[in-house]
């Protein structure tokens, strides 16, 4: 437990400045452009995290790569990991914010934007497509770090990241009035920003990581990208696969107007402060859990698990109870019309459910991604995302008759099936025999 936490607290440090940043958004956008900017915002980002999720999923498919190859003892092979990370994923972002820019309109309109968000929403996101390739970039160089055990640096970098991002968003859309095209651009410019100094700092101590930085050391290593892919693919079209799902219900809530689309926005980030906590332990579980399994310490991996759980449920059981007993309070930080107040104590059961879900998937997916079993990931990741969250969703919203509260519901119990799948395997005891990725 005292190992977990002094590695991981740089992690939850971090992921407390990324929803900071997250959250400053919202709040300022909502403040000074109203619940048509909150709704555009949300719509936005929802549309840039599908294609975020590819740049996580491979980054973490290299993170536990190199985390096994220290475990296992082959430092030699780290180099040729990074040089593939960095090609592979570069050339991953260039098609994504290729297609992304081209098809922006239309991706809106397949989400049935409120039509006094569309403009907002357009802008919003042109902007942040335009930054997608910083943005895979900062996550590879992170993901490098978080494999050799370094979890100290990538918390400087997005604390950088952070900071300005929040001066940029009370300038351009506070006192310039440039609204969601502010607030995207400010994302772009703090984000770019850690990219460039994280960068540097990896360039400086290249004699650590055994990378030159030479052109032939970006030469894309087949057998590098086979382990990458085989961890990193899985988890991208599991988590696409969950991000569409989102983005079709959100096509159902939109149709309920403007204040339904803004109260969606603020409930799914309250819940998302559980990623400050449930993140953390989930990257951290990574690198440790990668490490020891390839050691073939198990017991320490049970260990480990135990430990993650206890402190995601104490976590999220904390949030849960301000969620129930404050729900207006904790809305009205982010948006006071007093329709999306309303709707607040609506969302309080769909709240704690999901929160719930944060602290089991969280933990199922540090021990299945250490252990380097993507395709049970990819398999509870698939039902949690087409089928569990669309059909309860569709069940409880239309054919249930309980409209954005049944929506709002089918998707957080949703949110919990990953962790009944990975309960019965570990229990099984077959996770024990499987071999490395690498």
């Amino acid at each position: 437990m005292k190992l977990l936490i002094s590695f991981s607290l740089p992690f939850i440090l971090a992921n407390l400045l990324q929803q900071m940043y997250n959250l400053a958004d919202m709040m300022i956008v909502g403040r000074f452009v109203g619940s048509a900017g909150l709704a555009a915002a949300s719509g936005g980002g929802e549309l840039n995290m599908m294609f975020l999720y590819g740049a996580i999923a491979f980054s973490s498919g290299g993170q536990i790569v190199i985390a096994q190859h220290i475990g296992a003892g082959s430092t030699e092979r780290i180099s040729k990991t990074i040089g593939t990370m960095f090609s592979s994923m570069l050339i991953m972002a260039a098609v994504f914010m290729t297609f992304a820019l081209s098809c922006c309109d239309w991706m809106l309109g397949l989400l049935n934007m409120p039509a006094e968000a569309m403009d907002y929403a357009h802008d919003y996101g042109m902007v942040y497509f335009s930054g997608m390739i910083p943005v895979f970039g900062y996550n590879i160089v992170s993901s490098i770090l978080r494999g050799m055990g370094d979890s100290k640096h990538p918390f400087i970098f997005i604390s950088i990241s952070a900071c300005t991002n929040v001066v940029l968003d009370l300038l351009f859309v506070g006192v310039l009035g440039w609204a969601c095209f502010g607030a995207a651009l400010a994302t772009v410019i703090s984000q770019t920003l850690s990219f460039v100094i994280a960068l540097v700092f990896l360039y400086r101590h290249r004699a650590d990581f055994g990378f030159d930085f030479q052109l032939k050391s970006f030469l894309i290593d087949g057998k590098e990208l086979k382990a990458m892919a085989k961890m990193g693919a899985p988890l991208a079209v599991m988590n696409i696969a969950v991000s569409i799902s989102m983005l079709y219900i959100a096509r159902f809530i939109n149709a309920y107007g403007v204040v339904a689309s803004a109260a969606t926005a603020v409930g799914n980030k309250i819940t998302m402060v559980a990623t400050l906590c449930t993140g953390a332990m989930m990257a951290a579980g990574n690198t440790i859990i990668g490490q020891n399994f390839a050691a073939r310490k198990l017991r320490r991996v049970s260990e480990i698990i135990g430990c993650i759980l206890i402190i995601c449920l104490v976590f999220t059981g904390i949030l849960a109870i301000v969620l129930v007993l404050f729900p207006e309070q904790v809305f009205s930080v982010f948006d006071k019309d007093p329709r999306v107040l309303e709707l607040s104590h609506t969302y309080v059961l769909s709240g704690v459910i999901s929160l719930l879900g944060f602290a089991t998937r969280g933990t199922s997916f540090a021990f299945l991604n250490g252990i380097g079993n993507a395709r049970l990931s990819f398999i509870g990741g698939l039902v949690d995302g087409i089928i569990a969250r669309i059909g309860l969703s569709l069940l409880f919203g239309i054919y249930l008759g309980m409209g954005i509260e049944g929506f709002w519901l089918g998707s957080a119990i949703a949110g919990n099936v990953p962790g009944l799948f990975c309960v019965f395997y570990y229990f099984s005891g077959r996770w024990k025999h499987r071999e490395l990725l690498v």
